[in-house]
């Protein structure tokens, strides 16, 4: 005798299987407890390969974006997100229910790089954090741009007069908070406010070339832009092809878990 298959009876078996393997996820408070666990991270970056350094049986699903990443989490496809710190900390700020563990998975120095033999650019830009750093207008950045929860502040107004020529940034305007478009269709962010405080400095226009990540080395060697940024991390295979400036940021690759 035939079983009639009711379509709703089916909706609800897999509605009731989605909810039994979200439910299974352990609540996660601690980067130890992610041992063995699934991670979500955006095709073709090297966080896997980052979040295998310190957690070699780690599993991995890949998704088109970081912000993919973690809504996955959300949703209970994954255990974590791993990529940038201070990205997955804008994220769970504009996304309830999201946090970022306070462990690092890895420690990266992030940096301005300019030509090998630009030392007067390196030393304006190094000048110009440090200034930053000891009057407190770093921890105002750092809380525009970083706020615990909501939405990144506005970018603050920074006027430049040109009388010394065109300042040339090349950035990738997709690493939010450190560089991006905003409402207004406006490239800002805590890079760009860094850029522009450095060529006010100098007396010069700045000029924001947007580019892909992996074209801001070849266009900074060949003379396409001045300096670049965009949470570029300080490594020593880079500089021996740039300068980098002193690092203006610490973050690393980190976890991004349910609340």
């Amino acid at each position: 005798m035939k079983v009639a298959r009711s379509p709703i009876l089916y909706l609800l078996l897999s509605i009731l299987l989605i909810h039994t393997s979200c439910s299974k996820r352990e609540k996660i408070t601690d980067l130890s407890q992610l041992a063995g666990k699934e991670f979500a991270v955006p095709t073709g970056t090297v966080a896997d390969k980052l979040v295998l350094s310190k957690i070699p049986d780690a599993q991995f699903k890949y998704f088109n974006s970081v912000l993919d990443a973690c809504m996955a989490v959300k949703a209970g496809k994954a255990d974590a997100a791993a990529y940038d710190e201070p990205i997955l900390k804008n994220i769970a700020g504009k996304n309830p229910g999201l946090r970022v563990l306070e462990e690092p998975i890895t420690v990266d120095n992030y940096g301005f790089a300019v030509q090998l033999d630009n030392v007067e650019l390196k030393n304006a830009i190094d000048e110009v954090i440090m200034e930053l750093r000891s009057t407190g207008g770093y921890d105002a950045m750092l809380a525009r741009w970083l706020p615990k929860e909501g939405l990144p502040g506005q970018m603050p107004a920074i006027p430049t007069d040109g009388t010394n020529g065109i300042l040339k940034l090349g950035t990738a305007a997709i690493t939010e908070p450190f560089s991006f478009v905003d409402g207004s269709q406006q490239i800002v962010g805590l890079d760009i406010e860094i850029a522009s405080l450095v060529a006010q400095k100098l007396g010069m226009e700045l000029k924001v070339v947007n580019m892909d990540f992996g074209a801001m080395i070849p266009a900074l060697i060949s003379g396409k832009v001045d300096m670049i940024a965009a949470c570029i991390t300080i490594t020593e295979e880079r500089a021996q092809s740039v300068l980098f400036s002193n690092p203006y940021y610490i973050g690393g690759i980190s976890a991004l878990v349910k609340e």
